[in-house]
C-alpha cells in the first residue's frame, strides 16, 4: 500500500495543473446551437435515472468499489454553462460511506469524471478487451482511495459533443456483436465521454416495414439489402445484394438489439444519431412507380460492373416520392424507438458522384433530404460525414460545397470533418463555409491491424480548430472504420473532448505507460518516447492502409520490364497503387509494384521491441503488456518481411534462383513465425471472428451464410472472375493467427513456386495462371467451415524473445 500511495501522489501532482487548465476556456455557441442543446437536454432521463445508470457502469467496471463513489447530476449553470464533471472528497467520516463524490451534467459526464479520477489519481487504465482490457490493479482498496484537493476539481467540455463511429464501423467491427459485447462498448463510450454516438443497428427491419407500405415485397428486398458483413455499403448505395439475402431472423434480432443499445445510451444521457433517408431505393420501386425520377448510379468497385450487385438506384430528391419515403422512414423509426433524438445521419453521395455539378440541383438535393427529416421531426438536425469533400474534392469545389451546406437553415446541419487529423477540410473551406462541424479523427481503414498514429496532431488539432478565427467547431469525434487496435490513439482523442489548451504530450505518454502496465518501468517509458517520434508520428499526409506484403500480396508480374528495380522501391516511402483521394485500392498493374506505407525507420521499432523484451520479466503477467508486446513484435516482423519480399523479387529479376529460393523461404517462414506469435494472444485470433458470426445463426443455412460473410470480408471482400480478383481484395486484411497460416501463406507459396518454376524453365511468369490459382483457393477458403482456435496457446514473451534473436540479432 505504501508504493501505491506514492504512485497515487505522483499522478495527482503531475496532472493537477493539466486538469485545472481544462477548466479555463469555453466556446461561445450561436443561438441555434444553444437551442439544440437546450432541447436535447430537456429530453434527458431524470437525474435519478441517470445517476443509477452511471452506478451501473461503475458496478460493471469496478464492483469492489461500488460503494466508494457517490454520483450526482448537476445543472450546467454549476459548470459555467457547459457540460462538465466535478470531483471532490466526500465529507462523511463513516468508514462505510462513499469516499469520492463525482458530479456531472449528465450520466456520461459523471462516468467521464469517474474515468478521469481512476486514471489520474489511481493510475488505472481502461482499454478494449481486445487491446489488453482494463488495468485496475493499481486502484487502492475501498477505504484507501486517494483524496483530491480540498476545493475539488472541475473539468469542462470545451465543445458540446464527443462523436463516435463511422458508418462502416458497424460492418468492420460490430457486425457479429450480441448484447453482452454491446453493453461493454456502451460502457467504454460512457467512460471516454462519448455523448453523440451513431446508432445504425437494426435499420433494415425499419426499411422492410416502410417499403412494404410502398408495395415492395420481402422477396424484392432480398436484392436490396447486402449480407450482414456488407450492410454499411448497401446502406450507402455502393452495392446491393452482395452477401445476402437477410433472413427474417437477422432483421428481428437486430431490431431487438438496437432497442437495447438505444435504451442504454439514453439512460446514460447520450444523444444517439439515427439514420435517415438518403435516396437509395430497391430496384423494384422503379417498376411500381414508373414515372418517378429514379436513376442508376455508377459502378463501385465491381470487376466488370456485374448488375447483380453493381449500380444501385437513387431516387432524385426533386421527386415528390423522395420526401414521402423519407418521412415514412422517420415516422416508422420514431414509432419503434420513441422520440429519442433530433440528430440524424445522412450521406447521399458517399463515394458516389452526383449526376450533375449544378449548384442549384445540389441545393435542391440538400433541401429535400432535410425536408424528409423535418416533416417527421420539426426539430431535426442533419449530421453528415464530410468525407466526400476530401475523397471527391475534384467535384466538390466551393460552389458545390456551399450549395449543399447552405441548403438547410443554419444550425440544422452538422458536418463531420472525418479525416481532420491528416487532411483538415475546415482549414481550406472557411470552416465549412460557416457550418457547424466536428473535428474528427479517422485513423483506421478497413479494421486493419497496424501500429500507426499521429499523436501530435491528435493532441493539437482539436485545440487549434476550436481557437481558430471564426471557428464553427462544436465537437470532436472518432470516425475510424474499425476499432480494437492502437489504444493509445483512442484514449488520447477521447481526452481531447475535455482539454481546452496545450499540454505536454511526452509527459502524458509517460503517465500513460505507467497506467497501462500498472507500474513505472524505465524500459517501457523509454520505449514510449521512441514510439512517440516514430510509429506514432506519421506526418507524410498519406492515408494509412496496411498494405504490408504478407496481408496485401502484390498482384504484378516482376518479369515485365519497367523503369524501377525492386531494390530501388524499398528506398522510397510512398504508397503506390492507392489513389490519394479514395479509401479503396486501385488495381495494381502487371508492371507496377505496390509499395507498403512506411513512415519511420523500422530500426526504431526493433529498438523499442528490445526495450519491451527487457521489461518482460517484470510485466509478463500484465495483459496490456502482452498485447503490446505481441503487436510490436508483429509490426517489426511484418516490416522485415517487406524487405525480404523485395530481396526475393530482386533475385528473380537477376535470374538468381538460389537467392530467390532463400528469400522466398524466409518470407514464408516469417508468415509461419508471426502466426505462431499471434496465436499466443486471444486478441489476435481468427477463431473468435468466425465463431461470433456463426453464433448469431438460427439454422444451418444462416450459419453457412454468416461464416461466408465473415470469411469473405477479411479476404476477397467483393466479387471476382476466374482470372481477376476483387478490386477490394485484402482491404479489410487482418494480422490474425489462422488467417496467416491458412490463407496468406498458401497464396504466397503459390506465387513463389511459380517464380522459381519460371526461372528453372526459363519462361515468363504466368501472371494470369497464378491469379487463377489463388482466386480459386480463395473462393474455396471463403466457403470453408474449418474451425479455428478461440483461445491462445503458447508463451508470448518466450516466443517474442526467440523471434527477436532469430531475426534481429
Amino acid at each position: 500500500m505504501k508504493s501505491n500511495k506514492k504512485f497515487n501522489l505522483l499522478f495527482a501532482i503531475t496532472f493537477l495543473h493539466l486538469v485545472l487548465l481544462c477548466c479555463s476556456h469555453s466556446v461561445e455557441q450561436s443561438e441555434p446551437i444553444h437551442s439544440i442543446l437546450n432541447r436535447l437536454n430537456s429530453n434527458k432521463p431524470s437525474p435519478t435515472d441517470q445517476e443509477s445508470a452511471a452506478r451501473g457502469v461503475l458496478q460493471r467496471l469496478l464492483p469492489t468499489h461500488s460503494s466508494s463513489f457517490a454520483f450526482s447530476i448537476i445543472p450546467k449553470d454549476a459548470c459555467g454553462g457547459n457540460g462538465c464533471f466535478q470531483i471532490s472528497n466526500c465529507k462523511s467520516s463513516n468508514r462505510d460511506s462513499a469516499e469520492i463524490m463525482i458530479k456531472g451534467t449528465t450520466a456520461v459526464d459523471i462516468t467521464s469524471g469517474l474515468h478521469w479520477y481512476l486514471k489520474y489519481w489511481c493510475g488505472a487504465h481502461v482499454s478494449w478487451d481486445k487491446t489488453g482490457g482494463v488495468q485496475l490493479g493499481s486502484v487502492p482498496s475501498p477505504g484507501s482511495l486517494p483524496l483530491v484537493k480540498d476545493e475539488g476539481v472541475m473539468v469542462q467540455r470545451p465543445v458540446p459533443w464527443n462523436y463516435y463511429q463511422n458508418v462502416v464501423t458497424s460492418s468492420y467491427s460490430y457486425v457479429w456483436w450480441d448484447w453482452e459485447r454491446w453493453e461493454k462498448e456502451v460502457d467504454w463510450m460512457a467512460l471516454q465521454g462519448v455523448n453523440l454516438p451513431l446508432a445504425f443497428t437494426g435499420q433494415e427491419a425499419i426499411w422492410q416495414k416502410v417499403f412494404t407500405d410502398f408495395n415492395i415485397t420481402k422477396h424484392q428486398l432480398n436484392d436490396f439489402f447486402g449480407g450482414p458483413a456488407f450492410l454499411a455499403w448497401a446502406r450507402m448505395g455502393n452495392l446491393h445484394g452482395w452477401g445476402g439475402p437477410l433472413t427474417q431472423n437477422w432483421l428481428d434480432k437486430q431490431l431487438m438489439l438496437q432497442k437495447k443499445i438505444l435504451y442504454r445510451m439514453l439512460e446514460l444521457g447520450m444523444t444517439p444519431v439515427l439514420p435517415s433517408f438518403s435516396g437509395n431505393v430497391p430496384a423494384a420501386l422503379k417498376a411500381i412507380f414508373p414515372s418517378a425520377n429514379i436513376s442508376r448510379l455508377g459502378d463501385w468497385n465491381t470487376v466488370n460492373g456485374d448488375p447483380r450487385w453493381c449500380c444501385t438506384y437513387l431516387l432524385d430528391p426533386s421527386d415528390p416520392l423522395f420526401v414521402k419515403i423519407g418521412e415514412a422512414f422517420m415516422i416508422q423509426q420514431i414509432k419503434e424507438y420513441g422520440d429519442v433524438t433530433d440528430i440524424y445521419s445522412c450521406d447521399t453521395f458517399n463515394e458516389n458522384t452526383p449526376p450533375t455539378d449544378d449548384p442549384t440541383y445540389i441545393s435542391t438535393l440538400g433541401s429535400a433530404v432535410y425536408k424528409a427529416m423535418s416533416k417527421a421531426d420539426k426539430d431535426a438536425v442533419w449530421l453528415m460525414q464530410g468525407w466526400l469533400f476530401y475523397s471527391d474534392s475534384s467535384f466538390w469545389k466551393p460552389p458545390q460545397m456551399k450549395a449543399l451546406l447552405h441548403s438547410v437553415p443554419f444550425g440544422k446541419m452538422i458536418v463531420l470533418d472525418l479525416f481532420a487529423e491528416v487532411k483538415p477540410v475546415w482549414k481550406s473551406s472557411s470552416q465549412f463555409y460557416h457550418t457547424p462541424y466536428g473535428m474528427c479523427m479517422l485513423h483506421n481503414f478497413g479494421g486493419n491491424i497496424e501500429m500507426y498514429g499521429i499523436l501530435d496532431a491528435v493532441a493539437s488539432g482539436p485545440i487549434d480548430a476550436r481557437l481558430s478565427k471564426n471557428s464553427t467547431m462544436i465537437g470532436v469525434g472518432m470516425c475510424m472504420e474499425g476499432i480494437e487496435h492502437n489504444p493509445v490513439v483512442y484514449e488520447l482523442m477521447s481526452e481531447m473532448a475535455f482539454r481546452s489548451s496545450r499540454f505536454n504530450l511526452e509527459e502524458w505518454l509517460t503517465i500513460y505507460s505507467r497506467r497501462r502496465y500498472g507500474k513505472s518501468v524505465k524500459q517501457v517509458e523509454t520505449a514510449w518516447k521512441i514510439l512517440h517520434h516514430s510509429i506514432y508520428n506519421c506526418t507524410d499526409g498519406i492515408a494509412d492502409h496496411n498494405t504490408d506484403y504478407i496481408v496485401k500480396f502484390p498482384d504484378w508480374d516482376p518479369s515485365v520490364n519497367n523503369q524501377h528495380d525492386a531494390r530501388e522501391v524499398v528506398k522510397r516511402h510512398g504508397l503506390l497503387g492507392m489513389q490519394p483521394n479514395r479509401r479503396f485500392l486501385l488495381h495494381e498493374t502487371s508492371s507496377s509494384l505496390p509499395q507498403p506505407h512506411l513512415w519511420y525507420n523500422n530500426q526504431d521499432s526493433i529498438s523499442v521491441l528490445k526495450l519491451f523484451l527487457d521489461a518482460g520479466d517484470e510485466l509478463a503477467e500484465i495483459p496490456t503488456y502482452r498485447y503490446d508486446l505481441v503487436d510490436l513484435t508483429r509490426q517489426s516482423l511484418s516490416k522485415l518481411a517487406n524487405e525480404v519480399y523485395l530481396s526475393a523479387i530482386h533475385a528473380f529479376r537477376h535470374k538468381d534462383a538460389q537467392a530467390l529460393s532463400i528469400h522466398s523461404l524466409k518470407f514464408l517462414q516469417l508468415i509461419k513465425d508471426i502466426d505462431k506469435l499471434l496465436a499466443t494472444d486471444d486478441n489476435f485470433l481468427l477463431g473468435p471472428w468466425l465463431e461470433s458470426a456463426k453464433g448469431l445463426s438460427l439454422n444451418a443455412d444462416e450459419r453457412k451464410q454468416y461464416e461466408w460473410n465473415a470469411r469473405t470480408q477479411v479476404t476477397m471482400w467483393y466479387d471476382n472472375t476466374e482470372y481477376e480478383q476483387s478490386q477490394l481484395h485484402d482491404y479489410a486484411n487482418k494480422f490474425w493467427s489462422g488467417l496467416l497460416e491458412k490463407y496468406y501463406l498458401p497464396r504466397a507459396s503459390m506465387y513463389f513456386m511459380r517464380l522459381l518454376r519460371s526461372l528453372k524453365e526459363n519462361e515468363g511468369f504466368e501472371l494470369l495462371e497464378w491469379r487463377k490459382e489463388w482466386i480459386a483457393y480463395s473462393k474455396q477458403w471463403q466457403a470453408g467451415v474449418e474451425a479455428y482456435p478461440v483461445k491462445a496457446q503458447g508463451d508470448a514473451l518466450a516466443i517474442a524473445r526467440k523471434l527477436y534473436h532469430k531475426y534481429f540479432t
